[in-house]
């Protein structure tokens, strides 16, 4: 057990310096010349003469090589010296911190929306004793912030007039932006504790504190100090994926945050201070995650904080499979309608019409068919997902057999959300489908290698394989043909189940301008391009967001008639199911991420 601590540990270490490494090497990893980019943003019209380049480098020292710069970089780091923008000419740490305030006030204000509608969530099981938070918290935890700010946007702010749509000028500027992010955050933790506080409140003491006549508000509090401590990590994944989502919302509702910096780094190629960006918010996953560990800790107490604490198995949320066929049968019937179409075509006479029959979800500010381009999107965006899907199968069967190795990348791989590494690979290799496809990928294997490695201990540890060696059947033969085919099949399930939500991640690269380029139909894109005429022509923001909105509607809806009937577990039962529990239904199975 030490040597798989220590292995983890070391792990952990060389995935983070890693991190710290392509960070710190960013203007040498984009591929362009940084001298260049800095001479066309201090002077657009200087011509780039190689005496004007060399100067540059001189002045940048991009002319020591790469480990100068980054041993430079690294150097100026423990004295808060994040270097001078390329772009404005100023110090990156006050940019950095004046943004890392906004985001963290803005996380703070959703973290406590999220906690209310936990709280409302969670209270009925308490009162009742039984229940579930059921389908409705995992389809608000399913939903994308960058979709929920859209739609919040677009009714309380145009249509209603009830808040500011834009800024960060008081309390009132922050009202849409941290619902938009608490929601889904607090429909994940209302989901796990509503789900888990049945099983426990049937468990033998409190039927005896009960007789003892203990009231029901101690027996109640007693029950949620149970039920917290398997749970706070998924919590610390959560305010995780709250550093993810301000991204989004800091870009729909132009707030100065940390993640609209970052991403406004990455687009104009300002490097120094997109490292300090994506340093602080590196920084504050990992923080994060350690906060998460020392309250699980301290929860635990002195006697626990060794053990294995685990909740008793949840009851299943059962849907029927009417469902998933439903909103499956809408989408393939939008989507094969739309593929009938051209989606290119450009009409700047039909620019922004009503729906109708020639056009039945209207066109968009070029006179292109928002039925023919959703339904092109689709193709684009699912089937790039069903790439980043079996690479995340393969990658996850491979790490099950080393889950030492894999449980010290997974905690840095969790540390950082899609986003962010969609932002530093855009900054490598330029913003496009392959570059989202490989941010999401490289981030969306924890859960099913978790699921992988528990499987591949119970098929280890079963009888017939201690049979299998005293026969003296091979280890190659023990693998190939008992190991891998019990492991692969549940784990393919799995990921399958998964599908939806990495559509969805990728559709939220699409969104920020980090996936899919114009002029590809990409259903994220498809939103992003609609915010400039929504007050016109609401109907062609609405078609994409329905289309996301029934995207995750499945992925909840298919997760949960494959849970009620047993299909992620396979043959691993019952303790399998709730290992791959946190996987196959939270906030990053759905979302990606």
């Amino acid at each position: 057990m030490r040597r798989l601590v220590s292995t983890a540990g070391i792990t952990r270490l060389v995935c983070l310096a890693a991190v710290l490494a392509a960070v710190g090497l960013l203007p040498w990893l984009s591929g362009r010349d940084p001298a260049l980019t800095v001479l066309r943003a201090r002077s657009a019209e200087q011509e780039a003469t190689p005496e004007a380049l060399a100067a540059i480098r001189a002045d940048l020292g991009l002319d020591a090589g790469p480990l100068s710069l980054l041993g430079s970089w690294a150097s100026g780091l423990p004295h808060g010296d994040l270097g001078t923008s390329w772009v404005s000419g100023t110090e990156v740490l006050p940019s950095v911190v004046a943004g890392l305030q906004v985001s963290l006030g803005l996380m703070a204000a959703a973290f406590g929306v999220a906690v209310l509608l936990a709280c409302a969530l969670v209270a009925p099981v308490l009162v009742r004793g039984r229940g579930s938070a059921g389908a409705f918290a995992a389809m608000l935890a399913a939903v994308p912030e960058f979709l929920l700010a859209t739609v919040a946007l677009l009714v309380c702010g145009v249509w209603l007039g009830w808040l500011p749509t834009s800024g960060w000028q008081g309390p009132l500027y922050m009202v849409l932006p941290a619902i938009a992010l608490g929601v889904p955050a607090g429909g994940l933790l209302g989901r796990l504790v509503a789900d888990a506080l049945p099983a426990v409140l049937d468990e033998r003491w409190v039927e005896l504190w009960r007789g003892a006549g203990v009231s029901k508000a101690r027996v109640s509090a007693a029950a949620l100090r149970r039920v917290l401590p398997p749970l706070v990590p998924q919590f610390g994944m959560a305010a995780v994926g709250l550093t993810g989502g301000a991204v989004a919302v800091e870009t729909v509702f132009a707030v100065p945050g940390i993640g609209r910096t970052a991403l406004g780094a990455a687009k104009s190629q300002d490097l120094p201070l997109l490292q300090g960006s994506v340093l602080a918010l590196l920084a504050l996953g990992l923080v994060t995650g350690a906060l998460a560990a020392a309250v699980r800790r301290r929860l635990l107490g002195p006697a626990l904080r060794d053990a294995g604490l685990t909740l008793p198995t949840a009851r299943p949320v059962r849907t029927r499979p009417a469902v998933p066929v439903v909103l499956a049968a809408v989408l393939v019937t939008a989507v094969g309608w739309g593929l009938l179409r051209d989606p290119y075509a450009v009409n700047t006479t039909s620019r922004l019409l009503a729906p109708s029959w020639a056009h039945p979800l209207g066109t968009d500010g070029l006179g292109r068919d928002v039925l023919a381009r959703l339904g092109h999107g689709a193709a684009s965006t699912i089937g790039t997902a069903a790439a980043v899907c079996l690479a995340g199968l393969l990658l996850s069967l491979a790490l099950g057999f080393l889950p030492s190795v894999a449980s010290g990348a997974s905690d840095i791989a969790n540390a950082l959300p899609p986003v962010i590494a969609g932002i530093l690979v855009a900054a490598v290799v330029g913003p496009g489908t392959g570059g989202a496809a490989l941010a999401v990928a490289l981030l969306s294997w924890p859960a099913l290698s978790a699921h992988a490695a528990a499987l591949v201990q119970e098929v280890r540890a079963s009888t017939f394989l201690a049979a299998q060696r005293a026969i003296g059947a091979s280890p190659s033969w023990i693998l190939t043909r008992h190991v891998l085919p019990s492991v692969a099949g549940p784990v393919t399930r799995h990921a399958i189940l998964r599908l939806p939500g990495i559509a969805l991640a990728l559709a939220s690269l699409g969104f920020l301008g980090l996936g899919a380029q114009p002029p590809t139909p990409e259903w994220g894109l498809l939103l992003d391009e609609s915010r400039a005429y929504v007050e016109r022509a609401p109907w062609a923001a609405l078609a994409p967001a329905v289309a996301l909105a029934l995207l995750a509607g499945l992925a909840v809806s298919t997760a949960a008639y494959a849970e009620g009937r047993g299909g992620l577990g396979g043959r691993g039962g019952r303790r399998t199911r709730r290992v791959t529990k946190a996987g196959a239904l939270t906030k990053e199975a759905t979302v990606g991420v």
